[in-house]
């Protein structure tokens, strides 16, 4: 009688053992569950490669100053992006590679986008970074109205470039032919109009900073003002409408890079001009100072692509395509990136208390 009550003991204190021992061992699976959930992540998984993408510089000028601050300061590789920039020849060369998939963004003109996609390309402009072009119309001291102009030589870099386009607009708002009543020169680039308008070889000159502030100096008067007078929106964000279908990330970490690199050179002068020191490869102080106080103001916070006032930029197409006028200036733009950004709250935070 007493053997089999011995035994079924034996058998109870084996079996509460067992229990114990997988209840242990459930506890055990369940902290490292839960370490693996709510603790920090492996070092290979904190790692994630960055995304390596190339951006197309289309010339070493102040106005390209975003994208090298926001390398410099590290921001793309922040925002998980290794890029590479890429030093091409004005839009055109940076359409073509644009589209071949050789970068995956570039600061494409808004008149070459919009012809190239009038000829089937998909490249959308997703961020406008200045709203008007920075030249100056400078003219010898004894001219005072656009009137005074009629019948003057006048130098733009070349006939048909942009500041020869956007002048013959503005004179044309002023009541000038400026087909007929204008003798238009080329003189290659900012230096020269600047010594062909002090030696008086010509009466007048297209010209940028700072070549617009040494002329001033020297009594030269301002005429026209494109800033101020002309909306022609520059050094945009392009990319290409199957980059934001097939991979929406990349393109919105790009995006974010540049409007922290935005808010970046506002706020933080002396990395700035180092940065451009760097890539003009100048150290006039004058120069970059007068670059910085220029950019500052130019650059647009919040950079939704322009819609609005783009009158210039369509009769600046329509010269050679016409057919543009049958297009809404929607159509070339995806403002869906920096609107969410906006809203979001994003944009402001960059900002608060500076």
């Amino acid at each position: 009688f007493i053997k089999p009550v011995r035994t079924e003991l034996k058998m109870e204190t084996a079996m509460n053992h067992a229990r114990m021992q997988y209840r242990k061992s459930c506890r055990f699976v369940l902290a490292a569950v839960a370490a693996l959930l709510l603790g920090p992540m492996p070092t290979w998984a904190q790692e994630r490669p960055l995304k390596k993408i190339n951006w197309g510089q289309t010339a070493l000028s102040a106005s390209m100053w975003i994208p090298w601050i926001a390398k410099e300061a590290k921001i793309y590789e922040k925002n998980g992006l290794d890029v590479e920039i890429v030093l091409l020849r004005g839009s055109g060369q940076s359409s073509q590679a644009l589209l071949s998939g050789s970068l995956f963004a570039a600061p494409v003109a808004l008149p070459q986008l919009m012809l190239a996609d009038l000829n089937g390309a998909d490249m959308v402009n997703v961020a406008h970074t200045i709203a008007s072009a920075s030249s100056k119309l400078l003219v010898r001291p004894e001219i005072k109205t656009a009137a005074d102009l009629r019948g003057k030589r006048v130098a733009t870099s070349s006939i048909g470039s942009l500041g020869d386009f956007l002048f013959r607009y503005a004179l044309r708002k002023h009541g000038i032919n400026p087909d007929r009543e204008i003798t238009w020169i080329s003189i290659g680039t900012n230096a020269e109009r600047l010594q062909a308008l002090l030696t008086g070889v010509i009466d007048g000159a297209d010209v940028t900073y700072p070549a617009d502030i040494q002329a001033e100096r020297k009594g030269y008067r301002v005429l026209i003002d494109a800033r101020k007078e002309i909306v022609f929106p520059t050094t945009s964000v392009v990319t290409t409408r199957r980059n934001i279908r097939e991979d929406r990330d990349t393109v919105m970490r790009m995006v974010r890079s540049h409007v922290e690199g935005i808010a970046f050179h506002k706020q933080n002068k002396e990395f700035a001009l180092k940065v451009l020191t760097k890539y003009v490869r100048t150290t006039d102080r004058e120069f970059l100072e007068g670059s910085y106080d220029i950019f500052k103001q130019d650059f647009i916070p919040a950079p939704y692509p322009i819609t609005k006032g783009l009158e210039p930029t369509y009769d600046y197409v329509a010269q050679t395509r016409p057919d543009i006028r049958n297009h809404k200036p929607e159509e070339f733009v995806d403002a869906s990136f920096i609107t969410e950004l906006d809203k979001s709250g994003f944009i402001k935070k960059l900002y608060e208390g500076k």
